[in-house]
């Protein structure tokens, strides 16, 4: 049965509800909604998947807006840091990325989480950036350090955005201090 888990903003109405479930060989798919405010206050609707391989290495990602327009981004990476678009062509801007980061949810936090050493440990990685709801694609520079067992900071090394993320035993942000606060799950 999947993990069920509810985040909602701290200070704009919103909701993300995501199904976190693993198959036999111990891949992961998290399938999430999330309703959400843009830039300007403009809200949105987007539905994610989120494929990764038994280390969390992010193989696949589909971002598709619940709108008029219903655009859509997917995108497949090989887990060694080289991604295709979803007709198969290759992005070399990307290449060197190994997680994806969705700007709406903390969900892909726990990508690289998952892989992080114990206490003290360090990790700086590039990833897949996707801006929402404009479904920009970018790649950003990030640091996680594990400060306690339940307990790690996030830093976007390129705008100097820095958070101490509480975490549970899964790896999943229970808060996102000013962003986003579990509810359920």
């Amino acid at each position: 049965m999947p993990t069920q888990i509810l985040w909602k903003p701290w200070a704009m109405p919103g909701l993300e509800h995501v199904a976190l479930s693993a198959t036999a060989a111990g891949e992961a798919l998290a399938d999430g909604v999330i309703i959400g405010f843009g830039d300007g206050g403009t809200p949105f609707r987007v539905r994610y998947t989120v494929q990764c391989d038994a280390a969390w290495h992010t193989r696949a990602v589909r971002v598709d807006l619940l709108d008029a327009t219903e655009r859509r981004i997917e995108l497949h990476g090989d887990g060694a840091g080289h991604w295709a678009n979803e007709a198969g062509a290759a992005l070399p801007a990307l290449d060197g990325c190994h997680d994806v980061d969705i700007s709406a949810t903390p969900f892909t936090n726990t990508l690289p989480i998952r892989r992080l050493a114990p206490l003290g440990a360090a990790a700086e990685i590039e990833v897949v950036y996707i801006a929402l709801p404009g479904l920009v694609v970018s790649r950003a520079r990030q640091r996680y350090t594990r400060l306690g067992p339940a307990l790690v900071r996030f830093e976007a090394l390129d705008t100097g955005f820095a958070a101490d993320l509480p975490i549970d035993a899964e790896g999943l942000v229970e808060d996102y201090p000013g962003l986003f606060r579990r509810v359920v799950g």
